[in-house]
């Protein structure tokens, strides 16, 4: 498809792991030559995420202040943001629009609308809690069915979270496609290995299971270094004790933490794909994971896996990753050439050829309403 000129409207969130997704996608997008205003929503920007996001050329980056589907009683917020989206659209028309947050599709669009199921509050629930959505959750439950059933296309960054949509949500997916995350080779470098644990991303989500990793770490030869909030959006904090808690660091001061160790350890319960694993990867960490669908999906042999709630399996294979520093390496190596195969570059392409057929059903759905009128 010609890419030169294609006007997108991208959103995104300021809060997790969607951020990185959402520029580097921006920024793979405008390396091909398509237009690109990448819209977020939010609670908190960085200095670093502005920083970031004034580094990418040709990047139009908008913010609205306000909360996401999943925080506490977001509804005023999202259809004001709803409003703001519009009227970006009405202004700066594009020809398609790629959703990241989960409540938008259903707007009064003209353009073909993807949206991109990264995570979502059901499918988390199921993994973590192992059960359906309690009846508080109702509303939230209808109002992402209502956007997923109006989007033109559905993706989501591994089978595994497409699978989720499937069981968790009343929405028919013929045609959804999974589109692996990927990272530039810029940013990320493998320096050298010290004798530490790293662990990095929302400390307080139950999802991440980092719990886990705090209660080993006190029995463990080496320390556990912890990145990330560790106070949830609603006030609560988890409590890491037998950890060096480090808090949210910048993007720059992250990739330094993640070329020195030596061991990343994420037991996830949860994780839809998992990019602070890719960053990791990319910098030389052995991996050691959540035993789950979607991280097997991603990283295969490529790292060590245990039950995310299996405590002394936990410590017995971390105990093994320090013990033994040829196979510490061998992973190390299994990890970097693996996390390789995930570039910016493929993931462009794979939306690329998402939005090829998502213009392609708006323009067929157009002339069968046509004909039908």
């Amino acid at each position: 498809m010609s890419v030169k000129g294609l006007r997108i409207l991208l959103t995104g969130d300021t809060e997790g792991g969607v951020w990185t997704f959402a520029l580097e996608l921006a920024e793979g997008l405008l390396n091909r030559g398509a237009d690109v205003c990448l819209a977020t929503f939010g609670t908190t920007v960085t200095d670093s995420q502005k920083w970031s996001a004034s580094e990418i050329p040709g990047l139009r980056w908008l913010h609205h202040n306000s909360k996401l589907e999943w925080m506490h009683e977001p509804w005023a917020d999202i259809e004001r943001a709803g409003h703001w989206l519009n009227e970006i659209a009405r202004q700066w028309q594009p020809d398609l629009i790629h959703l990241n947050t989960l409540c938008h599709a259903a707007l009064p669009w003209n353009v073909p609308v993807v949206i991109t199921h990264h995570s979502s509050v059901a499918s988390w629930w199921h993994a973590v809690k192992g059960s359906p959505l309690p009846v508080d959750w109702r509303r939230y439950q209808r109002e992402v069915e209502r956007s997923l059933r109006s989007a033109t296309m559905i993706s989501a960054p591994s089978h595994a979270a497409l699978a989720a949509i499937a069981r968790d949500y009343n929405v028919d997916i013929p045609e959804a496609r999974a589109v692996h995350n990927g990272l530039s080779s810029d940013g990320f470098r493998v320096g050298e290995k010290e004798e530490f644990i790293l662990s990095a991303g929302r400390l307080w989500d139950e999802g991440k299971n980092v719990r886990v990793l705090a209660e080993v770490a006190p029995r463990l030869p080496w320390p556990v270094y912890l990145a990330g909030d560790s106070q949830a959006p609603d006030g609560t904090t988890t409590p890491l004790t037998g950890c060096h808690l480090l808090g949210r660091l910048n993007s720059a001061e992250l990739s330094a933490l993640y070329s020195r160790a030596a061991i990343y350890a994420l037991p996830a319960r949860y994780e839809p794909f998992g990019l602070s694993i890719l960053e990791a990867a990319r910098s030389g960490c052995a991996l050691l994971l959540g035993d789950i669908p979607s991280l097997r999906e991603i990283w295969q042999d490529a790292a060590a896996f245990v039950p995310p709630d299996d405590i002394p399996s936990l410590e017995a294979a971390l105990r093994h990753l320090i013990a033994d520093p040829l196979y510490r390496a061998r992973m190390s190596q299994l990890a970097f050439r693996r996390a390789h195969e995930f570039s910016q570059s493929r993931m462009v392409d794979g939306y690329l050829s998402l939005y090829q057929s998502a213009l392609a059903k708006h323009e067929r759905d157009r002339g069968r309403q046509a004909c039908a009128s």
